[in-house]
Parts: C-alpha cells; structure tokens; sequence
C-alpha cells in the first residue's frame, strides 16, 4: 500500500470519532474532525451553555448574541444563550434571566456553577462528558446538585445528534415554581425564526407557534432554511422524563423550549402554582433530551422513528 493511501487512511480513522478537549473556561467539542460547539463553563458565566451549535455540514443553527455580535441578528433575551437548561423560579430564585444586566424575579437571581468536570471520553461510536454544577441562590446558598452527562454522536448522513441525561438532586426542599420561563432550551438563529423561514412542528402534526406554544407532545421539530439550505432541529423529550410529555415554550422569534413547569401560564389557568413540583432534601428528578440537527424538513425527515429510537433507551 502507498505511503500517501496509509496517511489518508490515518486521516480518515482520527476524524471519525468524537473529541472533547477541557481548557479552563469551556469544553470543545469536535465530531469528525471538525468543531461542533463549545460547553462554555467560565467563571463568569451566569450558568453554563453549549455554544455555537453547528450541523454536519457547518451551518450555525443557535442565534451568536450576546456572545458575539451579528448584523441583522436581534439584540433582546440576552439570557437566551446557546443551548442551556435552567428555570426561571426555585424558591423565588430566577435562574433563568439571570445575567448580571438583568433584573432578577422575587428574590433576586440565581446562578448555576460548575464544580468538577468528573470525566471525558472520546471515542469513535461517541463521546462525552460527566459534569458536576450546583445550582447557588442569590446568598450564596446550595440549592441543588446536578449531575450532568452529554453525549455526542459522530455524523450520519448529514444528521448530527447529541443526548443530555441530567440529575437534579435537592440538597434543601425545593420548589420549582409554575413560570414559562425555563427549562431545557435553544436560541436559534435567525433564519430558522417563524418569523423567517421557519416552522414549529409536534409530534401530533400541529404547527406554528399558535399551535405549539403551550401544548404537550414528546417532540418538536422547528425546520426552516438557512444560507440556502432546508435543515432543522429536532428536540426529542424522553418518557421517563417528570410529567412527560414535556409542555412547549417555543416562540416565532426563535426560542425552542420543553418546560414541564409552566402549566399556568400555557393553559392559561388563574391557579399560579398549578405547576409547581417540590422536590424534598435528597429528592431527585431526572430529565433526558435528545438534539437532532438534520437536513431537510419534518416531512423528509423521519423524527417519529427517531423518537421510537430514543424512547427504547433505558
């Protein structure tokens, strides 16, 4: 075999894996030897994100404000950062709008640290990363211990896909308060806005914001066009996730939200905590989502069989 054919083949063997670097303020993530995103976790950071998200082909699928600037790009929800998981009042916390320009809701604004990055593991089948963070109110007290592990799949015909099996453990009582505001979250980019080219699917077929928003389903797909080609991202809601399937806070302008919280606020409902769920010292709740960013639309692309995939874990 020629020399040129053995390091072409060595190229081709050390991109297709999964590879996660740690530097002291993020994470990078690269899947066949190209860059997919950054888990940033700076100190001075309100709480942690993955940031930029890219599909396979390279495209930016998550709005780049407020940590870069774009033209054309709006400038509002300065909170809405990457890809994140938060909730926007645990007794009376927000850590949701939490960024140090905002003003905090009840008592003030909360902040979400990591503490250890437990393990990283690359691979050519996946890679991942098992993280330790605590959720801090605004006194400096421990609130919740989350465990944390996110898994990346390398590319598959120009779909990329990544996993969150998060654990929140309670270290004093609780309660996740009835809000909108939270919880397993993406901004996207502008292009794939309703208010652009994109649009909101669920699982039951309805679409559009003033179909989703509010509503239940195991998934939503939000597909539109960007730089020219038809892609989408699909957020999958596992069934062993609390009060499954998940409510939708997902707008025209671009936020894509699961939020199980808020049920007041989506069934527009006078009992303000309707949707509150206490979770007691040492109590636990676990949430798993899968992402999947994949070329063309909800109709060419098969999500209910994706789900069936994902909903066979255990």
């Amino acid at each position: 075999m020629k020399l040129s054919t053995l390091i072409v083949l060595a190229a081709t063997i050390s991109w297709s894996q999964v590879k996660l670097t740690q530097a002291p303020d993020r994470i990078r993530i690269e899947i066949d030897g190209k860059h997919f995103s950054d888990y940033i976790i700076s100190a001075d950071a309100a709480k942690p994100y993955l940031h930029p998200i890219r599909t396979a082909g390279g495209k930016q699928v998550s709005r780049s404000f407020p940590m870069d600037l774009v033209e054309g790009e709006k400038r509002d929800h300065p909170h809405h950062r990457g890809l994140w998981f938060s909730h926007g009042d645990i007794n009376g916390w927000d850590f949701w709008g939490n960024e140090k320009s905002q003003k905090g809701a009840g008592k003030g604004k909360g902040e979400i640290k990591v503490v250890k990055v437990k393990e990283l593991k690359n691979g050519k089948k996946s890679g991942s990363v098992s993280i330790l963070q605590d959720w801090i109110d605004g006194s400096g007290k421990r609130l919740i211990s989350e465990s944390r592990t996110m898994t990346f799949y390398p590319d598959s015909a120009g779909v990329r896909s990544f996993d969150f099996d998060i654990t929140l453990t309670a270290i004093e009582e609780c309660v996740f308060g009835d809000t909108k505001e939270g919880v397993f979250a993406l901004r996207l980019a502008r292009a794939l806005e309703e208010e652009s080219t994109g649009t909101m699917t669920t699982a039951e077929g309805a679409e559009k914001e003033k179909n989703v928003w509010g509503k239940r389903s195991p998934w939503v797909d939000y597909s539109g066009t960007l730089d020219g080609e038809k892609l989408g991202v699909t957020i999958l809601d596992h069934p062993t996730n609390p009060r499954h399937p998940s409510y939708w806070h997902s707008r025209a302008y671009g936020l894509f939200a699961a939020n199980i919280f808020g049920v007041h606020d989506f069934t527009k409902d006078k009992n303000a905590t309707l949707g509150n769920a206490t979770l007691k010292t040492g109590e636990t709740f676990r949430f798993r989502y899968r992402v999947i960013l994949h070329p063309g639309d909800v109709k060419s692309f098969d999500v209910p069989q994706e789900w069936k995939k994902f909903a066979a874990l255990k």
